[in-house]
């Protein structure tokens, strides 16, 4: 037997699990949408499974005496064939720091009658209360005729090319459908992290000088 045909079965097994967890992510992005679902991390452990639930409110998720993650745990183990799954909730110390929440914030207000620049002003007025460095919210849609176009509110320093846009750089996009038509909400954030291009030089440390000066006056004796 080659060493081909002994590999295939693990690969389709990685193939599986990574469908599975794509599966999973799909429905709590669906079913917590408007709670302030953020991300989920899932680890296969001897017991089962573990799904780590981060989001902006843990009584949100949680539901009334759990109800929500029971349902969750259910739908998980009937539909999705999940084995013995256990959910856990963490929430997030900074919710402004994610785009995704501030995409649902703006969707959400926008859905409630509050214009666009409205929801904008005050998502970024938040952004800026949380000291972020930089933020840029654009929304897209027939905002004020039926001709569709786009408006931009920017803060602070975003980098759109570049290692720091791939890595420093929370990027979300999001859309919600009212009477005039779909709105394109998209959300860029940049914490206020140290950038690859920001450097300290330190000064020299005490011992180090106590010795040049030690060396130096020795050499004079000399």
């Amino acid at each position: 037997m080659s060493t081909t045909s002994k590999r295939l079965p693990v690969y389709k097994k990685i193939l599986q699990d990574n469908i599975k967890k794509w599966m999973i992510k799909e429905y709590l992005e669906y079913r917590l949408a408007k709670l302030g679902y953020i991300d989920a991390d899932i680890m296969r452990t001897p017991l089962g499974t573990r799904i780590m639930i981060y989001a902006e409110r843990l009584s949100r998720i949680i539901g009334r005496r759990g109800a929500i993650v029971r349902e969750i745990q259910q739908v998980l183990t009937n539909k999705l064939n999940v084995e013995n799954p256990t959910i856990d909730v963490s929430p997030v110390e900074k919710p402004e720091y994610y785009a995704k929440i501030i995409v649902n914030r703006i969707a959400w207000a926008m859905t409630k009658g509050v214009k666009f620049r409205r929801a904008a002003f005050i998502a970024l007025r938040q952004l800026i209360g949380a000291e972020v460095r930089g933020a840029e919210i654009i929304i897209s849609g027939k905002l004020t005729s039926e001709r569709a176009r786009f408006e931009k509110y920017t803060y602070g320093t975003i980098y759109k090319m570049g290692y720091d846009a791939k890595t420093k750089i929370n990027r979300y996009v999001g859309a919600v459908l009212l009477k005039p038509g779909m709105y394109g909400i998209e959300v860029r954030i940049l914490p206020p992290v140290r950038l690859s291009d920001e450097f300290q030089i330190k000064p020299p440390v005490k011992e180090v000088l106590t010795e040049q000066v030690v060396t130096t006056s020795t050499k004079e004796k000399k």
